[in-house]
C-alpha cells in the first residue's frame, strides 16, 4: 500500500469506501454546483465555542425554511478549519434564486449579518469557492448523504494542456475498480471559481471509518484489475499530467449542518437529536412520588 505515490493513493484508496446497496443503485445526480467555504479558526476557538456561534445560522435557515442546503463539516487532519458545503441541484440559476431571497426577506438578512460578526470572533481566515460536478470523471456518484459520517476529500491540480491525459487516468482508475469490484466511489468536482485553473476535488463520503479501512484492504483488488502494466502507465501519466495533489478527512457535523429534509427524516437521531433533560427536570422526574400523609 505505502508503495503507492500520494497522488495515486488519492485516485485509489483515498477515494474507496462501503456504500449502501441503495446508495450503489441511486442514478441520481449529486449536486451540479457546489460552493464551499473554508473557515480557519483560531486556536482553541473549535468545539462547542464553533457549534454556538454556527448554530445561529442554521436557526436562521431553518425558520425562513431556505430551500438551499448545506452541510458542515470539521477537519480531522491538516489545519484546524470547517468547511461548508452548500448544495445547488439547479446550478447557478437556482443560487441566484437564493440571493434574492436573502435580498428580499431583511430579517433573514439580518440574522445572517449578526451571525456572521459573532462567528467572526472564531476565525482567524475565511475563503470561498466555487466548483461544478464533472460526471465523467466521477465514479457511482453518492448524492444520499443521511447516514454519512466522514468525508474524504482530494485535491489534484492537472498540469496545462493536459486534460485529456487526465481524462485517460480517471478511466483507467474507474475501469480497475469496477473490474475489481471494489466498494470505491466519488463524486468529481472542476474548479469555477476561487482557485488556480486545472483544481479538481473528489469527494467520497463513508457512513464509519471502518469504510477507510475497508478501502485500504481493496488495494490488491485494485492492483490486481489494473495489473502491473497497467500500474506502470498508470505512474508514468500521472507523473506528466498532475504537479499536486492532497488528501483530507472531515467529520460531518449536524450542529453545523442545514440538511436536506430527507435525510432528517431517514436519520432523525444524529441530524436533530433531542436535547439533553435539564438536570433539575431529570431530578424531579426521578424523584418518587410522595407518600399521602395518614
Amino acid at each position: 500500500m505505502k508503495m503507492l505515490s500520494p497522488v495515486l493513493l488519492g485516485l485509489s484508496l483515498a477515494l474507496a469506501g462501503s456504500m449502501t446497496a441503495a446508495a450503489q443503485e441511486d442514478a441520481a445526480k449529486p449536486p451540479v454546483v457546489l460552493q464551499i467555504t473554508r473557515e480557519f479558526l483560531k486556536p482553541y476557538k473549535g468545539g462547542a465555542s464553533h457549534d454556538k456561534t454556527e448554530s445561529a445560522f442554521v436557526t436562521a435557515m431553518t425558520k425562513a425554511n431556505f430551500p438551499a442546503n448545506y452541510i458542515g463539516l470539521n477537519s480531522l487532519s491538516g489545519k484546524e478549519r470547517g468547511l461548508y458545503l452548500t448544495i445547488y441541484e439547479g446550478g447557478f440559476a437556482e443560487w441566484e434564486k437564493d440571493n434574492k431571497l436573502v435580498e428580499k426577506n431583511p430579517a433573514l438578512a439580518a440574522e445572517l449579518d449578526h451571525g456572521s460578526v459573532a462567528d467572526s470572533d472564531n476565525l482567524s481566515q475565511v475563503d470561498s469557492g466555487v466548483f461544478t460536478l464533472d460526471e465523467d470523471l466521477s465514479y457511482k456518484s453518492r448524492k444520499d448523504l443521511a447516514h454519512a459520517r466522514y468525508l474524504e476529500v482530494t485535491e489534484f491540480h492537472v498540469k496545462a494542456g493536459h486534460q485529456g491525459d487526465w481524462h485517460k487516468i480517471a478511466k483507467m482508475v474507474k475501469d480497475a475498480h469496477e473490474k475489481g469490484g471494489t466498494s470505491a466511489h466519488w463524486s468529481m468536482y472542476e474548479v469555477a471559481y476561487g482557485a488556480p485553473d486545472g483544481t479538481y476535488l473528489a469527494l467520497s463520503a463513508d457512513d464509519s471509518m471502518a469504510d477507510i479501512d475497508k478501502g485500504y484492504m481493496e488495494d490488491k483488488k485494485f492492483r490486481d484489475a489494473i495489473g502491473e502494466d497497467g500500474m506502470k502507465k498508470l505512474r508514468e501519466l500521472m507523473a506528466d499530467t498532475v504537479d499536486s495533489s492532497e488528501s483530507e478527512l472531515f467529520s460531518i457535523n449536524p450542529k453545523q449542518s442545514y440538511p436536506k429534509p430527507e435525510w432528517i427524516k431517514d436519520d432523525p437521531d444524529f441530524w436533530k437529536p433531542k436535547a439533553a433533560a435539564k438536570p433539575a427536570a431529570a431530578a424531579k422526574a426521578a424523584a418518587p412520588a410522595a407518600k399521602p400523609a395518614n
